[in-house]
């Protein structure tokens, strides 16, 4: 790959990606933070910082940036509605921050339309106000890739050079994975690309790689004895990390459901599948124009780093879910945007332009249309998922669960969450006990076992008393020794 010396534009007081922002807090707010309760994932999450329940069990593959950032709002309240506002405000400034290191780059009319591609993602809007890492690590990325373009000029460097780092390592304190992958391509461009074979964004990147990494290294050695058991840990966790094609399941659960495990979903709806289906194509495009311009650097980086970001969930594991693409779609909306300016300039008689920008812009409102229809269902989903669990968690309590308490088996650190309970299991992804442990345990506080109520009850729990809980297709067998309410 060949760059040439990527040219500062002067800067504008424009206001457009602010608006995008501001457009991007708004649909948050209005469409997504009433209606969510708080997933699985997200309990395991703030449970780990949450001052008033027990930690459940993290998971090898897990990082733990998402529950710092939590951290300050759940020291104050634990109020999911406050969560979730702040959250969302959070969300949208960082798209603003991330999105920002591009204008000088790009020119606030081209940053603003790619922020606009990325934040009218029925995937972003509904993630922005969640608990959860891959909207972080796509606007990291998205900062890191701006700032390692920006690195070898003279009038940004130190900042430039201190941004890539931080951003590095941010990106690799919520997923450690996910931030390996974003350090690789920009390694290699360091490597490679003579423009920019120079140590200092090189070190950026190694040293924010290893900053954000420590925490998660420390954690591997003491829970799991090294880094290479850890890695060995995460890929059972994952179902055996290997050479699985994932790319038809990441197209079936395009619009849901958010976690396609195991992924034997249908396709519904193709018709709003055609924009994730012309994307490789409009890459293609973006790499054609690269070579006729003198802007390769700026459109090729975010398409290898959306590339090398997307291995992981399209080629070595074989379940999906619509957030695992998010920092590639951020992406790649930045080259996708500066195609689009290039398609418009293109266009030479003012009449043929003025209808040309008319239909793109009707295009863009039926697919961001397209987009709040597929957002309404799938948060509708969440939301019935979160109350099953809060319905759950209310019967436990009235069985006679009050903290401390311990919930196991099937939904146990949700609904141990919801109920202030400490949740273990002795199989699956989250076995963390071993049966006699959680015996013992058992017949010192109130528990209760969790089964699908036509599946019968866990082994150890066979002799405990079974209670249906209706409305959630599940049975709670509850310790002897907790007795029966009245």
């Amino acid at each position: 790959m060949t760059t040439s010396r990527t040219v500062i534009r002067p800067p504008h007081r424009r206001w457009w990606p602010a608006l995008v922002a501001l457009a991007y807090a708004a649909a948050q707010l209005a469409l997504v933070v009433p209606h969510l309760g708080l997933g699985w994932d997200e309990t395991v999450y703030l449970s780990q910082v949450d001052p008033h329940r027990p930690a459940a069990y993290f998971s090898a593959p897990r990082s733990r940036g998402i529950s710092l950032l939590a951290a300050p709002v759940l020291a104050v309240t634990d109020s999911t509605t406050v969560l979730r506002t702040v959250l969302a405000l959070a969300s949208a400034a960082a798209l603003y921050a991330a999105y920002r290191v591009w204008q000088p780059l790009l020119g606030p009319g081209r940053t603003a339309l790619a922020a606009l591609l990325f934040a009218g993602l029925w995937t972003t809007v509904l993630y922005g106000p969640q608990a959860m890492p891959n909207l972080w690590v796509a606007l990291s990325a998205v900062a890191a890739t701006g700032w390692f373009l920006r690195a070898p000029l003279p009038r940004t460097r130190r900042r430039a050079l201190l941004g890539l780092g931080t951003m590095v390592a941010a990106a690799t304190c919520f997923r450690f994975s996910d931030g390996v992958w974003l350090a690789l391509p920009l390694l290699t461009a360091c490597a490679v690309v003579p423009a920019w074979r120079r140590p200092a964004p090189a070190l950026a990147v190694a040293g924010g790689l290893a900053v954000g990494s420590a925490e998660w290294i420390a954690e591997a050695y003491a829970r799991w004895g090294g880094v290479g058991a850890r890695l060995h840990a995460s890929s059972a966790t994952e179902g055996g990390m290997g050479a699985h094609w994932a790319g038809g399941m990441a197209w079936r659960s395009l619009n849901g459901p958010l976690l396609c495990r195991p992924c034997h979903v249908r396709l519904g709806h193709p018709e709003l599948t055609l924009w994730w289906l012309a994307l490789p194509a409009l890459v293609l495009i973006a790499c054609v124009l690269a070579r006729r311009t003198r802007r390769a650097g700026v459109i090729v980086l975010p398409i290898a780093c959306a590339a090398a970001l997307s291995i992981p969930y399209l080629l070595l594991i074989d379940y999906s879910a619509p957030r695992f693409l998010l920092p590639a779609y951020a992406l790649l909306s930045l080259p996708l945007a500066t195609v689009a300016a290039h398609c418009a300039r293109a266009v030479r008689p003012p009449r043929l332009r003025v209808l040309a920008a008319g239909s793109a812009a009707v295009l863009l409102a039926l697919h961001l249309s397209a987009q709040v229809q597929v957002l309404h269902h799938n948060t509708a989903d969440a939301r019935v998922t979160a109350d099953r669990y809060r319905t759950a968690a209310h019967d436990l309590r009235r069985l006679g669960l009050t903290p401390p308490c311990l919930v196991s088996g099937a939904h146990a650190p949700p609904i141990g969450y919801y109920a202030g309970c400490a949740s273990a299991n002795v199989g699956g992804n989250n076995r963390d006990t071993t049966t006699h442990a959680l015996l013992r345990r058992a017949a010192r506080e109130p528990a209760a076992a969790l089964a699908r109520t036509r599946s019968g009850p866990p082994h150890y729990a066979r002799t405990w008393t079974p209670h249906r809980l209706p409305g959630t297709g599940l049975t709670a067998y509850v310790h002897p020794r907790l007795p029966s309410p009245v």
